[in-house]
Protein backbone atom coordinates (compact mmCIF):
# COMPACT_ATOMS: atom_id res chain seq x y z
CA UNK A 1 0.00 0.00 0.00
CA UNK A 2 1.29 3.19 -1.20
CA UNK A 3 2.48 5.43 2.01
CA UNK A 4 0.35 9.10 2.07
CA UNK A 5 1.55 11.86 1.55
CA UNK A 6 1.81 14.52 4.82
CA UNK A 7 0.52 18.04 3.24
CA UNK A 8 3.31 20.51 3.01
CA UNK A 9 3.21 23.08 6.41
CA UNK A 10 2.42 26.36 4.82
CA UNK A 11 5.43 28.77 4.30
CA UNK A 12 5.24 31.81 6.78
CA UNK A 13 4.52 35.19 4.94
CA UNK A 14 7.88 37.39 4.00
CA UNK A 15 8.31 40.38 6.16
CA UNK A 16 7.27 43.84 4.38
CA UNK A 17 10.34 45.51 2.40
CA UNK A 18 10.15 48.30 5.32
CA UNK A 19 7.62 48.56 8.05
CA UNK A 20 5.36 51.64 8.28
CA UNK A 21 6.13 54.57 9.71
CA UNK A 22 5.23 54.67 13.82
CA UNK A 23 2.44 56.37 14.76
CA UNK A 24 2.68 60.23 15.94
CA UNK A 25 6.42 60.41 14.62
CA UNK A 26 8.07 63.34 15.14
CA UNK A 27 6.16 66.37 15.04
CA UNK A 28 5.88 68.87 12.06
CA UNK A 29 7.92 72.05 12.49
CA UNK A 30 5.84 75.02 14.02
CA UNK A 31 6.37 77.13 11.22
CA UNK A 32 5.17 74.41 8.85
CA UNK A 33 1.96 74.07 10.60
CA UNK A 34 1.47 77.62 10.39
CA UNK A 35 1.90 77.72 7.03
CA UNK A 36 -0.37 74.61 6.14
CA UNK A 37 -3.37 76.20 8.55
CA UNK A 38 -2.83 79.78 8.16
CA UNK A 39 -0.49 81.15 5.67
CA UNK A 40 -2.10 79.30 2.34
CA UNK A 41 -5.40 79.96 3.42
CA UNK A 42 -4.67 84.01 4.00
CA UNK A 43 -2.69 83.71 0.75
CA UNK A 44 -5.72 82.52 -1.46
CA UNK A 45 -8.01 85.13 -0.51
CA UNK A 46 -5.74 87.59 -1.16
CA UNK A 47 -4.82 86.09 -4.59
CA UNK A 48 -7.37 84.29 -5.52
CA UNK A 49 -5.94 81.10 -6.13
CA UNK A 50 -8.07 78.42 -8.10
CA UNK A 51 -5.32 75.53 -6.71
CA UNK A 52 -3.30 74.77 -4.09
CA UNK A 53 -0.67 73.84 -5.67
CA UNK A 54 -0.47 77.52 -7.14
CA UNK A 55 0.09 79.45 -3.48
CA UNK A 56 3.86 80.38 -3.31
CA UNK A 57 5.67 78.90 -0.72
CA UNK A 58 9.22 79.17 0.94
CA UNK A 59 11.36 76.83 -0.99
CA UNK A 60 14.69 76.86 0.55
CA UNK A 61 17.13 79.16 2.79
CA UNK A 62 20.60 80.16 1.69
CA UNK A 63 23.28 81.15 4.15
CA UNK A 64 26.23 82.68 3.52
CA UNK A 65 28.81 84.16 5.78
CA UNK A 66 32.03 85.45 4.26
CA UNK A 67 35.39 86.01 6.06
CA UNK A 68 37.47 89.27 4.88
CA UNK A 69 40.01 88.19 7.81
CA UNK A 70 40.91 84.88 5.85
CA UNK A 71 43.11 86.60 3.73
CA UNK A 72 45.66 87.13 6.86
CA UNK A 73 44.13 84.22 8.57
CA UNK A 74 42.38 80.48 6.73
CA UNK A 75 41.77 79.56 9.93
CA UNK A 76 39.32 82.24 10.63
CA UNK A 77 37.38 80.30 7.43
CA UNK A 78 36.82 77.22 9.49
CA UNK A 79 36.34 78.99 12.88
CA UNK A 80 32.77 80.29 10.68
CA UNK A 81 32.08 77.43 8.99
CA UNK A 82 31.79 75.99 12.73
CA UNK A 83 29.50 78.51 13.74
CA UNK A 84 27.19 78.64 10.52
CA UNK A 85 26.87 75.06 11.10
CA UNK A 86 26.02 75.51 14.83
CA UNK A 87 22.98 78.22 13.49
CA UNK A 88 22.12 75.84 10.35
CA UNK A 89 22.22 72.69 12.29
CA UNK A 90 23.67 71.39 8.75
CA UNK A 91 27.13 71.59 8.20
CA UNK A 92 28.10 74.64 5.29
CA UNK A 93 30.21 74.33 2.40
CA UNK A 94 33.59 76.25 2.48
CA UNK A 95 33.35 79.18 -0.33
CA UNK A 96 36.18 79.80 -2.14
CA UNK A 97 37.63 82.47 -4.72
CA UNK A 98 37.11 81.74 -7.93
CA UNK A 99 40.00 84.02 -9.22
CA UNK A 100 42.97 85.84 -7.74
CA UNK A 101 42.31 89.78 -6.61
CA UNK A 102 45.96 91.19 -6.12
CA UNK A 103 44.42 94.09 -4.35
CA UNK A 104 42.97 92.65 -1.83
CA UNK A 105 45.56 89.75 -1.61
CA UNK A 106 43.21 87.03 -2.34
CA UNK A 107 44.57 84.23 -4.58
CA UNK A 108 42.87 81.89 -6.75
CA UNK A 109 40.78 78.79 -4.51
CA UNK A 110 41.58 80.47 -1.54
CA UNK A 111 38.58 79.79 1.15
CA UNK A 112 36.66 82.56 1.96
CA UNK A 113 33.60 82.10 3.46
CA UNK A 114 31.18 79.68 4.25
CA UNK A 115 27.65 78.45 2.61
CA UNK A 116 24.58 76.30 3.66
CA UNK A 117 21.39 76.07 1.84
CA UNK A 118 18.49 74.89 4.17
CA UNK A 119 15.07 72.49 2.57
CA UNK A 120 12.37 71.39 4.87
CA UNK A 121 12.30 70.56 8.75
CA UNK A 122 15.67 72.63 8.91
CA UNK A 123 14.20 75.45 6.71
CA UNK A 124 11.66 75.11 8.88
CA UNK A 125 13.41 75.45 12.13
CA UNK A 126 15.85 78.14 11.04
CA UNK A 127 13.02 80.33 10.30
CA UNK A 128 11.99 79.91 13.26
CA UNK A 129 14.59 80.80 15.46
CA UNK A 130 15.28 83.94 12.79
CA UNK A 131 11.70 85.64 13.21
CA UNK A 132 10.97 84.78 16.92
CA UNK A 133 14.95 84.96 18.56
CA UNK A 134 17.27 86.47 15.99
CA UNK A 135 15.74 89.42 15.07
CA UNK A 136 14.28 90.80 18.37
CA UNK A 137 18.21 90.34 19.65
CA UNK A 138 19.36 92.42 16.99
CA UNK A 139 20.83 95.84 18.26
CA UNK A 140 18.56 98.96 17.71
CA UNK A 141 16.16 96.80 14.95
CA UNK A 142 13.47 98.85 13.34
CA UNK A 143 12.42 96.05 10.92
CA UNK A 144 13.11 94.55 7.55
CA UNK A 145 14.01 96.23 4.28
CA UNK A 146 10.31 95.74 2.17
CA UNK A 147 11.97 96.33 -0.90
CA UNK A 148 15.43 93.82 -0.84
CA UNK A 149 13.28 91.55 -3.47
CA UNK A 150 14.85 90.71 -6.61
CA UNK A 151 11.73 90.84 -9.30
CA UNK A 152 11.67 86.56 -8.63
CA UNK A 153 9.82 86.45 -5.47
CA UNK A 154 13.46 86.03 -3.57
CA UNK A 155 14.06 87.87 -0.37
CA UNK A 156 17.45 88.87 1.03
CA UNK A 157 18.61 90.48 4.28
CA UNK A 158 21.77 90.91 6.32
CA UNK A 159 22.56 90.25 10.01
CA UNK A 160 26.00 92.38 11.26
CA UNK A 161 26.76 90.15 14.10
CA UNK A 162 26.11 86.47 13.83
CA UNK A 163 26.31 86.02 18.12
CA UNK A 164 22.36 87.56 17.79
CA UNK A 165 21.39 83.00 17.60
CA UNK A 166 20.45 81.36 20.42
CA UNK A 167 23.43 78.70 19.11
CA UNK A 168 26.31 80.97 19.65
CA UNK A 169 27.63 81.13 22.66
CA UNK A 170 29.37 85.25 23.12
CA UNK A 171 31.64 84.40 25.32
CA UNK A 172 33.29 81.49 22.89
CA UNK A 173 32.99 83.47 19.73
CA UNK A 174 36.32 84.19 18.18
CA UNK A 175 35.15 87.25 16.69
CA UNK A 176 31.55 89.11 15.40
CA UNK A 177 30.83 87.91 12.04
CA UNK A 178 28.30 89.08 9.28
CA UNK A 179 25.82 87.01 7.33
CA UNK A 180 23.38 87.48 4.31
CA UNK A 181 20.37 85.53 4.76
CA UNK A 182 18.40 84.58 0.88
CA UNK A 183 14.75 83.50 1.14
CA UNK A 184 14.05 81.89 -1.80
CA UNK A 185 10.13 81.51 -2.70
CA UNK A 186 7.94 79.72 -5.65
CA UNK A 187 6.55 83.30 -5.51
CA UNK A 188 5.63 84.24 -9.49
CA UNK A 189 6.17 88.27 -7.99
CA UNK A 190 7.72 90.21 -5.52
CA UNK A 191 4.32 91.36 -4.26
CA UNK A 192 2.83 87.69 -3.70
CA UNK A 193 6.36 86.80 -1.93
CA UNK A 194 6.35 89.87 0.54
CA UNK A 195 2.77 89.11 1.47
CA UNK A 196 3.76 85.48 2.04
CA UNK A 197 6.68 86.30 4.76
CA UNK A 198 4.22 88.81 5.93
CA UNK A 199 1.93 86.17 6.45
CA UNK A 200 5.10 84.25 8.45
CA UNK A 201 5.60 87.82 10.31
CA UNK A 202 8.56 88.94 9.08
CA UNK A 203 9.05 92.34 10.88
CA UNK A 204 8.76 94.42 7.54
CA UNK A 205 9.67 98.04 8.43
CA UNK A 206 6.12 99.97 7.64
Amino acid sequence: MAEEKKPKAAKAPKAAASAAPAAGGAPAPRMKKHYEDVVREEMTKQFGYKNAHEVPQIEKIVLNMGVGEAVNDTKKVTSAAGDLGLIAGQRPVVTRARKAISTFKVRENMPIGAKVTLRKTRMYEFLDRLITVALPRVRDFRGLNPKSFDGRGNYALGIKEHIVFPEIDYDKAESILGMDIIVCTTAKTDDEARALLKAFNFPFRQ
